[in-house]
């Protein structure tokens, strides 16, 4: 086991943890901004993963592969599917501030506490995809620690308030916000433990990540953008889109 990717690893999964504590952030914005903010987050946060998913992932997976096979294709299906089934098994789904009066009007406290679950399995998957860059090359973990954080930042917000829609306080809402962040760490761990029996499995994990990273940006993110109707605020959200995807060409092309 290479204890140096490890510690890289760790400290990208401790970073991108961290940002479950911006939700107490949201405690000192005005409704109005903070739903401007999230779709301007959520639009700079789509491009981000589209990006690492196509600029990044896919690339690499293809290099180690020696060409894009029916097996590259299968695993990135796969992780579109998993993404999915999550998602719907365990209500997980980005709830926007502006959505809260459409999330499960009955059963809040059931709802949150099933949330919180969710929420731990999609950290759980991130450790994963965060270990898997890193094995592959330091340089692609690089890009896909920034590329989650991005992805985390809107998450996070909208997870926060969810906690305190369901009723609970805002320390505690931190606290278990933070809880189910740590989860990235136990799926950090499993990719490593498992790649020290066999390499194998790096290439047909990354492949997935960028399944997920795909179901994430095209069915949590942009359907959040596409009901705008405010022409000013359309064209800005596109262009944040587009940002999300030049932040992490450049730092490929940089990093290279």
């Amino acid at each position: 086991m290479d204890f140096t990717l490890l510690g890289y690893t760790f400290l990208a999964v401790f970073i991108v943890s961290l940002i479950s504590l911006i939700g107490v952030l949201t405690l000192l914005i005005k409704k109005g901004w903070l739903e401007s903010i999230l779709h301007l987050t959520v639009s700079f946060a789509a491009g981000a993963l589209l990006a690492a998913a196509f600029l990044d992932l896919i690339p690499e997976v293809v290099e180690e592969a020696g060409g894009f096979t029916l097996g590259i294709s299968f695993f990135i299906l796969l992780g579109i599917l998993v993404s999915l089934v999550i998602e719907r098994g365990f209500n997980w789904y980005h709830c926007h501030h502006h959505h809260h009066e459409s999330c499960h009007k009955h059963e809040i406290k059931s709802f949150t506490y099933l949330n919180l679950i969710g929420d731990g399995i999609h950290n759980f998957l991130d450790g994963m995809i965060l270990a898997t860059a890193f094995i592959i090359d330091i340089r692609l973990g690089i890009i896909t620690t920034i590329a989650v954080a991005l992805h985390e930042i809107p998450q996070e917000i909208g997870d926060f308030s969810i906690l305190l829609y369901g009723g609970m306080s805002r320390l505690k809402a931190l606290f278990y916000n933070f809880l189910t962040a740590l989860t990235s760490f136990l799926g950090a761990a499993a990719v490593f433990f498992a790649s020290s029996y066999t390499d194998r499995i790096i290439t047909p994990l990354a492949a997935f990540a960028a399944g997920g990273f795909i179901y994430i940006a095209g069915v949590d993110l942009l359907p959040e953008l596409k009901n705008d109707h405010d022409t000013e605020r359309t064209v800005l959200e596109i262009f944040f889109l587009i940002l999300g995807m030049t932040v992490i060409g450049v730092a490929t092309i940089f990093l290279e």
